[in-house]
């Protein structure tokens, strides 16, 4: 059996990450080290997607392009549905172990888009599409019935299960 999973915002290697803060002042990320913020999701990564499993990775997925290397750690069948800070060129993507790469992906059996930034609720109005969605890193919609924040800070730093 092959689990779908998903993960957004992971920005590896962004050193200035770690000083970024919540509205009540707390640190956004708890790590004191962009060596130990990235082993730490390297490794949550590794323990539950397995080698034949799918991960959709929601954006950001690195901030630096030495950083990329990284992907080559990462367990499973890659898919990057791109975020505002993937600006490197797809084959740099692809070399790294990315299989697919998308704007945004629809699962029409199961009523899922997945996309970085999330979307226009117009888009969503049609039939009873839930948005799977990354980019707003500590912050919730309102309506969080039809949106769904895999950015890291809302699931443990560990990628989701969306689908079995």
């Amino acid at each position: 059996m092959t689990n779908i999973w998903v993960i957004a915002d992971t920005h590896f290697g962004h050193r200035n990450i770690l000083t970024f803060k919540r509205n009540d002042g707390t640190p956004l990320r708890p790590f004191t080290s962009i060596e130990g913020h990235d082993e730490a999701m390297v490794e949550n990564w590794n323990r539950v997607v397995r080698p034949q499993d799918h991960v959709y990775h929601l954006g950001d997925v690195v901030i630096n392009r030495r950083s990329l290397e990284i992907v080559k750690r990462l367990n499973g069948h890659k898919r990057l549905v791109r975020g505002n800070h993937d600006i490197f060129k797809t084959k740099e993507f692809i070399e790294v172990g990315f299989e697919e790469i998308y704007g945004v992906r629809v699962f029409p059996k199961n009523n899922f888009i997945l996309s970085h930034i999330p979307l226009h609720p117009e888009c969503l109005a049609s039939r009873a599409w839930v948005n799977v969605h990354g980019h707003l890193h500590a912050n919730k919609l309102e309506d969080e019935g039809r949106y769904r924040c895999v950015s890291v800070e809302h699931i443990d730093y560990t990628p989701t299960l969306l689908m079995e």
